[in-house]
């Protein structure tokens, strides 16, 4: 039986018997080896070829400074930042969790930490401000989705390290699209309370209220100042600066006496549990993408394409209605691992920048996020509210709809991409 069959095969298999995914990649892998009569060595060389690799170390520093910053009061300053400024407007703790969203996607880099740190506050005060459960879930698991599209994002790492992408580049080319969905999420909300009535006007902050504010948030925009301003200014790698936001996050919440041997001690136990889970997803999803590569399934790829068109609207269309699909079965990582090797020579054969064409899989795979059966935002949502996932699912479709329109007007005009490279 053909070797890619056979991890297929294997592969969704175990993962329909609930195998944890890293695990059946691993075996799945494993087995097209044997059925293709393969070196395992091929195998055993990406356990530790992937962690040899400078631009990969970033992601321990990412997530280490992320919790540090959500077990401190970072996370609670910038939602009383955004408050200030437009909670007075319609809709307005509707907004405040979008731009929170944002600002704390710049911060941690992980969408499901970006749910649950401030869908953990935001949920409960917008059901005191009588928004619908349902809404209010829905709307902090899209707008969670920033932190994977917004820089610092994880998701950039992965993409630029496993593409042979400049992670750099990719950072600062996300910046207006991240801008651009947050845009769009708020257009969708506003359009939902406009119709439903939703929600209630807070009291307008005076001028002392909103300096008071955005003083006490100041240091919690450091992070992706030192970060962006850092790689832009080519001072810094992002390994670098991922370090650099670490020593920052452990300095200001120091100082703010939040930190103590118990809440290091819980922040280094999560940090590890979640690098574990991580780094077993990406190395055998290495270990998949090099199995393939040496089968040359990406000239086989790049050849039914260039037969199917040579349009590139028409090819970077199918693009994303495949990417679409697969984000509703697969994990987001997983398929950036998967696919961006495989993709980045055929995306170059179209003439489209590989940058660009990383901004929007990233978009699309976000939106795989808020898609069941994967759908791991609405799983993180229902944790926290209790709601089901099929509630969850309902309510989430208009932000979907949002999204899917971001991601083909970035699509569609580069310069949101690469405006700032």
């Amino acid at each position: 039986m053909d070797p890619v069959i056979v991890t297929a095969i294997v592969s969704l298999v175990l993962v329909f018997l609930s195998v944890p995914l890293g695990v059946s990649i691993g075996f799945g892998v494993l087995a097209g080896l044997w059925a293709g009569d393969m070196p395992f060595i091929l195998f055993t060389q990406r356990l530790f070829n992937t962690f040899d690799s400078f631009p990969i170390m970033a992601i321990p520093f990412f997530l280490l400074s992320a919790e540090i910053m959500s077990q401190g009061t970072l996370a609670d300053k910038l939602l009383n930042f955004c408050r200030a400024m437009c909670g007075h407007i319609r809709g307005g703790l509707a907004h405040i969790s979008i731009i929170t969203s944002l600002f704390y996607g710049a911060l941690c880099g992980s969408a499901a930490a970006a749910v649950a740190a401030v869908g953990g506050m935001m949920i409960p005060a917008m059901e005191k401000d009588h928004y619908p459960p349902a809404f209010s879930t829905a709307l902090n698991c899209a707008s969670g989705c920033l932190a994977n599209i917004i820089p610092p994002s994880i998701a950039f790492i992965l993409y630029g390290s496993f593409g042979g992408v400049s992670v750099s580049d990719m950072f600062i080319a996300g910046v207006i699209p991240g801008i651009v969905v947050a845009l769009s999420l708020m257009v969708a909300a506003a359009i939902i309370i406009a119709r439903k009535g939703y929600g209630r006007l807070l009291p307008r902050a005076t001028a002392r209220e909103k300096w008071e504010a955005a003083r006490r948030a100041l240091p919690s925009l450091g992070v992706p100042v030192i970060v962006l301003g850092g790689i832009y200014g080519g001072l810094v790698t992002p390994t670098e600066a991922g370090v650099l936001a670490v020593f920052y996050s452990l300095l200001v919440e120091g100082l703010s006496g939040s930190l103590n041997r118990t809440v290091c001690r819980r922040v280094l136990v999560k940090t590890l549990n979640t690098l574990g889970m991580f780094f077993l997803i990406l190395v055998m999803a290495n270990a998949l993408g090099t199995f393939m590569l040496y089968l040359n399934i990406q000239e086989s790829i790049i050849t039914a394409m260039r037969d199917m068109t040579t349009n590139p609207y028409i090819f970077m269309l199918i693009m994303i209605a495949f990417l679409l699909f697969i984000g509703t079965f697969l994990e987001a990582t997983a398929i950036i691992l998967i696919l961006s090797p495989l993709l980045v020579p055929l995306v170059v054969s179209y003439g489209i920048n590989p940058v660009h064409f990383g901004i929007v899989m990233i978009c699309c795979t976000c939106i795989g996020l808020l898609t069941p059966p994967m759908g791991t935002n609405l799983f993180v949502g229902s944790s926290i509210t209790g709601l089901s996932v099929i509630t969850l699912s309902r309510a989430i479709l208009p932000f979907v709809g949002a999204m899917i329109l971001a991601a083909l007007l970035i699509a569609y005009v580069p310069w949101f991409s690469l405006a700032l490279l």
